[in-house]
């Protein structure tokens, strides 16, 4: 622990500053996102009755909106009429096509039309990918609001999802190596780093899980599904109360049992899924033994114990680590997953340490 807490207090030399992603070209046909969720909730009775989403676009100054509309047909040619074929995944917002659009491939994600909630993430998707742009962010390309139709339309991640590349891995696929982990972790921490502290307002995830870091052609990673994401406290405020939502097992529980949501919220959020890349077990799993079926529960001893760590590496790894590394890293699991909030890391100091360990030379 010692170790890792020099690696967190002595931030490393060179320009770790975050840099916004160019937004495309606003051009005079953009309209603001205020506008756009008026119509949107015109068209859909009750999807911000209490005007909370508004609100949220005041705090960020109404920005516009410089995604690219289409209409449903184009967007059912791309997805050969939604076929089944063509689907990548699906969530409880909806289900994810693989598209082809002016010579690329993109993903298509057609939203719930049976519920509010599908409207409302709608509403925060298009709000908060046009409010942030990064490197680690998922790029939203467009959307299609035509009559009661909610589609967003994605850059496409060939590698698909972290979720599925550590518990769902192809027969034929190798496993990710111990680099490669990091360096993911890295990226994925970066990209919080960026809403945290390079967003303004400051941007609360809510919703940090393997299933929603999704990987390019080089394993880079990419933040995607914003729906649940809140703009940060503003006006000397330190969180943000709402009601609790996100996925069993990632939430903090300072915001599990009051619903006050701070940017260490995410932090612990990201120590979840940190431990999972360790480990290779899921958060939840009810397949494994009783005492081993919650991740944190199963960890929390053995994190105690310097000479279990071993134990809790992922037996796909097959021992192909270096043991000083597994130390660090799950050293910073373990500052990540502090019950006190006000005890946890800042994530740029988490971003330090990932930068530290993703370096070949640490192996």
């Amino acid at each position: 622990m010692e170790e890792m807490n020099c690696i967190l207090c002595c931030r490393l030399t060179g320009d770790n500053t975050v840099e916004k992603k160019k937004s495309i070209e606003e051009n005079k046909d953009d309209k603001t996102v205020a506008s756009f969720v008026k119509d949107i909730a015109w068209k859909s009775a009750g999807t911000d009755k209490k005007g909370t989403l508004t609100k949220e676009i005041l705090k960020a100054g109404n920005p516009k909106i410089s995604a690219q509309v289409f209409t449903f047909r184009e967007l059912a040619t791309a997805t050969s009429n939604f076929r089944a074929e063509c689907l990548l995944g699906e969530g409880g917002f909806g289900r994810v096509y693989k598209g082809h659009i002016n010579n690329q491939d993109v993903a298509v994600k057609q939203l719930d039309r049976n519920g509010v909630q599908g409207n409302r993430e709608f509403l925060a998707e298009v709000l908060m990918l046009s409010l942030v742009h990064h490197p680690n962010l998922v790029n939203l390309m467009g959307y299609c609001a035509e009559g009661d139709q909610r589609i967003l339309v994605y850059e496409y991640m060939p590698n698909g999802s972290l979720e599925n590349l550590l518990f769902d891995l192809p027969p034929n696929q190798e496993p990710l190596d111990w680099i490669t982990r990091m360096k993911i972790a890295e990226g994925a921490a970066k990209g919080l780093e960026f809403l945290h502290e390079g967003a303004n307002p400051p941007v609360i995830y809510r919703d940090f899980k393997a299933s929603n870091i999704l990987l390019d052609e080089e394993f880079n990673p990419k933040l995607s599904d914003f729906g649940l994401a809140k703009l940060g406290p503003t006006g000397g405020q330190d969180h943000v109360s709402t009601r609790v939502m996100g996925t069993y097992g990632y939430c903090a529980p300072e915001y599990a049992l009051t619903g006050k949501l701070t940017t260490k919220s995410d932090v612990y959020s990201f120590g979840v899924m940190f431990l999972e890349m360790i480990t290779g077990r899921r958060v939840i799993d009810t397949t494994r033994p009783t005492e081993e079926q919650n991740l944190i529960s199963w960890a929390a001893p053995l994190f105690r114990d310097k000479k279990k760590f071993t134990l809790m590496a992922d037996p796909l790894l097959e021992g192909k680590y270096p043991v000083k590394s597994l130390y660090q890293a799950l050293a910073v699991a373990a500052m990540c997953l502090q019950e006190e909030a006000s005890t946890r890391p800042l994530i740029s100091d988490v971003v330090a340490a990932l930068e530290f360990l993703a370096r070949p030379k640490a192996v």
